[in-house]
Formats: structure tokens, C-alpha cells, sequence
């Protein structure tokens, strides 16, 4: 029973790795960009969602509403301070660098304007518990599951059979030659920071519920263990990014059973730091080639 109780957490809470995991893939695929500036995106989404349930919104509205405003923000950021970068053609480095700043900038625009304070998120996910078999499970994780679960398919089934989805997939296999064949890449970009926001945006929204709690930084952690996802099966792949959100998850929640709650956040970097030494490229990744 234990072991399914562990089970049933780690998937709940994986699944939301996963969506979170899923904005890395999307940029890094694109532009091989890691956007550390993705957890305070995260962040930002949940304080937008709080602030709209303060004006009596409503639960479901107020996440579309971040969803819009975070997906908005996600733009604004690429155009102002990512494509100026691209289009003089810095290195890589510049880029990485900015998006660790920009972080930064969010992170304490939060606290200039929602305070540095833990603030209470209203429980609205919460519709009592079911068991099944003696094993008990909270209407929170169902609905968290269930939610992450169906968006994270329809955003495989956008990239996978919709005709902005093959742009987005001929523009990570060659950005030259999309736009030889017509492919606006500019606008490919912006849909994969606009898709990149939204999904964080969702995440933030119900971990929020789930946790009943918001702060500013409430993004870095779950940033770093959302980089350790899309890293274990192979960066860039959105598949990979769901299997690796869910096996982090997983992972978590029986280590924080079996060894104690205060090495759950510990586990996912362990994770990271032995598949980087022993498969860079992820467990299912391949090595690029690179011609010189």
C-alpha cells in the first residue's frame, strides 16, 4: 500500500515536472538556449494567477488569465532582450547569461510589487479524498495530474500533426534551411516563448492550489529539478521531457519516505549530476556531430 500511496504522489507531482520540464525542451530545441529565466517565469505566472483570484476572478478564470499575461510575458522577453543578441550573432554564452539576469529582474520585480513574503493561495482544488483499494488520494491530484496530463498531450499533438509544429520541427533541425523553404523563424520563435510561458504558466497555476502558497522564488527549485527532467532522457525532446518529469517525481517521492523529507530536493540534482557524467547527451539522447 505504501508503495503505491508513493507511487500515486511521485506521478501527481511529476506530471507537473514535466510540463515545467516540457518550456526547456521547447526553447532549447529551437534555439539550443538553456532559458534559465523559466522557474521565474513560473514564479511570475503564480503571483499573476494569485493577484486575479484576489479581484474575485475565480479559479479557473484566473489561471487563463496568467496563462495569457505569462505566454505575453514569454514574448516580450525573447523580442527585447534575446532576438537583439541573435541578430548581431553573439555567442551562446551572451544569451545564457541573459536569460540568468532576467530571472533576476522577475524574481525581484515580485518582491517590489507582491512582497517577499509567503502569501496564502486560496485551496480551490481541493473536493475531499478518494480511496480506492485503501489507498487514499486527494481531488488535488487528480485534478493535477489529469490537467498536466491532457495538456502535455495536446501540446505533443501541436508539435507532432499541426503545420506551426512541423515549422517548429524543421527549425530545430536546421534554421537555415526553414527559412530557405519559407518558414517565418522569427515567428516560430515567438510561438515556442508564447507555448514555453503558457505551459509555466499552467504549472505555477495549479501547484499553487496544490501547495496553497506563493512566493518569489518558489521558481528556482522547481526550475533546477524541471532542468534535471528534460536532462535525464535527452534536452529537446518533449517526450523525453514528460518520461523524465514523471521518473524525478517518482524518484522524489519514495526518497522523501524512505530517507526523510529534507533530501527530497537533493535527489533530482544527484540524478542530474550522474547522468551528466555518465551520458551528457541524457539516457536516450544522441551526441550531435558537429562539422567544422
Amino acid at each position: 500500500m505504501v508503495f503505491v500511496q508513493q507511487l500515486i504522489n511521485g506521478l501527481a507531482l511529476g506530471v507537473v515536472y514535466a510540463l515545467v520540464a516540457v518550456g526547456f525542451s521547447l526553447v532549447f530545441g529551437i534555439l539550443r538556449l538553456i532559458n534559465f529565466s523559466h522557474g521565474a517565469i513560473y514564479s511570475f505566472a503564480a503571483h499573476i494567477a494569485l493577484f486575479f483570484v484576489g479581484i474575485h476572478l475565480g479559479a479557473i478564470p484566473a489561471i487563463i488569465a496568467a496563462v495569457i499575461v505569462t505566454g505575453i510575458l514569454g514574448v516580450v522577453i525573447d523580442k527585447a532582450a534575446l532576438e537583439p543578441l541573435r541578430r548581431k550573432k553573439s555567442p551562446p554564452i551572451a544569451a545564457l547569461v541573459t536569460t540568468i539576469g532576467i530571472a533576476n529582474i522577475i524574481q525581484h520585480l515580485l518582491v517590489v510589487f507582491f512582497g517577499s513574503h509567503r502569501k496564502p493561495f486560496p485551496d480551490f482544488f481541493n473536493l475531499g479524498l478518494v480511496t480506492v483499494g485503501g489507498i487514499q488520494m486527494s481531488s488535488r491530484q487528480f485534478i493535477m495530474f489529469g490537467v498536466s496530463f491532457v495538456l502535455l498531450m495536446l501540446l505533443l499533438l501541436v508539435v507532432q500533426k499541426t503545420k506551426i509544429g512541423l515549422a517548429m520541427r524543421a527549425t530545430s533541425q536546421n534554421t537555415k534551411a526553414a527559412s530557405l523553404m519559407g518558414i517565418n523563424v522569427n515567428s516560430v520563435i515567438t510561438t515556442t516563448f508564447l507555448m514555453s510561458g503558457a505551459s509555466a504558466a499552467i504549472a505555477g497555476g495549479m501547484v499553487s492550489g496544490y501547495y496553497q502558497i506563493v512566493y518569489p522564488d518558489m521558481g528556482f527549485i522547481i526550475g533546477l529539478k524541471a532542468f534535471a527532467a528534460s536532462i535525464l532522457r535527452g534536452i529537446g525532446s518533449l517526450p523525453g521531457a514528460l518520461v523524465g518529469g514523471l521518473a524525478v517525481g517518482v524518484i522524489e517521492a519514495f526518497a522523501a519516505y524512505y530517507i526523510g523529507s529534507n533530501f527530497r530536493d537533493s535527489v533530482a540534482f544527484i540524478i542530474l549530476i550522474i547522468v551528466l557524467i555518465f551520458r551528457p547527451a541524457g539516457l536516450f539522447g544522441k551526441k550531435e556531430v558537429i562539422k567544422v
